[in-house]
């Protein structure tokens, strides 16, 4: 593409050199930069791409777009913008023709919930919309490929990417988990939505937006987009039970989703067990038979959310339930590990109070015997729910083992020391530090019909240190220490 149709439109405060010259691509990791690239040099909070623009140029870039011009640069183009982060997303879009406009999008935002949410829409969708592509929290599917995700929203240049990748598999939709980050960054900046469903809201990632009202307001970015879309008929699927779900209710047609209030889908009449949830539904006037393999109530909010979706995409009441109740579970969220020593074990990605709380509340609901919970905190994350979460395990576990989860920068004994100061005199608990052992250590001390909650870590395969990372996958070393004689396989 010609540098000058690629910017068409964007008011650069300066342009030296020629718009004449063929961008074979647009990358802002100069690791990554090939001959013919277009290198964008942005700042984050801890990097300036500035200081990366000589690596760029040496590995090929031919155009560097920065908010600084440099005069000692030959034979580059360079385009000079005070607000570089207002326009990657506009460049990428540019660059991969507008990949949303050509798929049916749906975008998922809330502190949880989001991952179950895009997993049971993208098995909606795949039955009437196929293939439908997913970039979210465990992975990336495009078409027939699958890759380990590296953020729950990926950067501005690769969201477009991986959109328009999606159409060239042949994809018809998609679903997005959106953060509260990818937001406030401009990650989803000319993306165009046909759906955006609002979860909830709750104590997470303040370490970051530094109060709920700045939070609320960066997940509200995502409805708003709407009033801008270029769809049709765009439409906010909306949780009326939170109660920050007013904040997100911005205009434009809306489908209301709950338990507690008259919502436009509702359930009443829930069963919870062990292994499956069933409820009714109201839907205009009309009563259906819900039965889904997601545990607990919170659960139920999700496959609302889902069915929602079903619902504007005119798709039978009848297909959306069947869809429903053969999904079977999404990795790493109250994943249950078989095993032959009569427990109840289960890997959660709660990592926050508020997820926790309610994976607890669910398991208290159907447990038979103890409840042994195996949790840490990661570092280099929000430290005031640290001891909340010590706080809901003493009020919902019948015994706590605080271990390590991703210690990042930070030392493994100061977060837990921080975990422990929420728990009262009575508590009862121990600390081992060594996941592994900590884990062994819930297994050894469980008796028959126990349920032990490994939460933290959920859908992860690794942990991270200081200085290095390791494998470690609490499903898989579960299993293994449950069924190490018996020669069980896991599937």
């Amino acid at each position: 593409m010609k540098l000058k149709r690629l910017i068409k439109g964007i008011n650069f405060t300066e342009i030296k050199g020629s718009k004449e010259i063929e961008i074979t691509g647009i990358c802002s990791n100069s690791q990554l930069v090939v001959p013919g690239n277009l290198f964008i040099a942005r700042k984050g909070n801890t990097y300036d791409g500035n200081l990366f623009i000589t690596q760029a140029v040496k590995s090929g870039a031919i155009a560097i777009v920065t908010d600084l011009f440099d005069p000692t640069l030959k034979n580059v183009t360079q385009l000079i913008h005070k607000n570089i982060a207002s326009i990657e997303a506009d460049l990428a879009a540019t660059y991969y023709s507008m990949p949303s406009n050509n798929l049916f999008m749906v975008g998922v935002t809330g502190t949880n919930g989001k991952t179950t949410t895009s997993f049971l829409v993208r098995h909606i969708l795949n039955d009437v919309l196929p293939s439908c592509g997913l970039l979210g929290t465990i992975e990336y599917i495009i078409g027939n490929h699958r890759y380990q995700s590296t953020h729950t929203t990926p950067d501005a240049i690769n969201n477009q990417k991986f959109l328009k990748e999606m159409i060239n598999e042949g994809c018809k939709s998609a679903v997005m988990e959106v953060s509260s980050h990818g937001l406030e960054q401009n990650r989803l900046q000319n993306i165009h939505f046909d759906i955006a469903i609002y979860t909830n809201l709750s104590h997470e990632h303040l370490d970051y937006h530094k109060g709920m009202e700045e939070y609320a307001k960066a997940k509200q970015k995502l409805f708003k987009s709407l009033q801008k879309s270029s769809k049709k008929h765009p439409v906010s699927v909306i949780n009326i039970d939170c109660p920050w779900s007013e904040k997100m209710v911005v205009g434009g047609a809306i489908l209301s989703y709950g338990i507690e209030k008259e919502a436009d889908v509702r359930a009443t009449n829930i069963v919870l067990s062990s292994s499956v949830n069933t409820f009714d539904l109201n839907y205009q006037g009309k009563l259906y038979k819900v039965k889904s393999n997601f545990v607990g109530k919170f659960n139920v909010y999700n496959v609302l959310a889902a069915i929602c979706v079903g619902i504007i995409a005119k798709i039978s009441m009848e297909r959306i339930l069947q869809l429903v109740e053969t999904f079977p579970f999404v990795p790493g969220r109250l994943q249950p590990v078989p095993n032959d020593l009569n427990l109840n074990i289960f890997v959660d990605y709660a990592h926050a109070d508020d997820p926790l709380k309610n994976v607890l509340v669910t398991l208290n609901e159907l447990k038979k015997g103890k409840i042994i919970t195996v949790f840490g905190c990661g570092g280099d994350r929000d430290k005031g729910k640290r001891p909340k979460m010590a706080k809901v395990c003493e009020s919902y576990s019948d015994y706590t083992i605080i271990t390590n989860d991703n210690p990042r920068s930070e030392d493994p004994e100061i977060i837990s020391q921080e975990i422990v100061k929420g728990f009262s005199s009575d508590a009862k608990y121990e600390v081992v530090l060594d996941r592994y052992l900590a884990i062994k250590r819930a297994i050894e001390i469980a008796e028959d019909n126990d349920t032990i909650l490994l939460a933290g870590k959920g859908h992860e395969k690794y942990q991270i240190f200081a200085h290095k990372t390791i494998e470690f996958d609490d499903v898989k070393i579960a299993f293994e220490l449950c069924n190490q004689k018996n020669h069980v396989s896991l599937v």
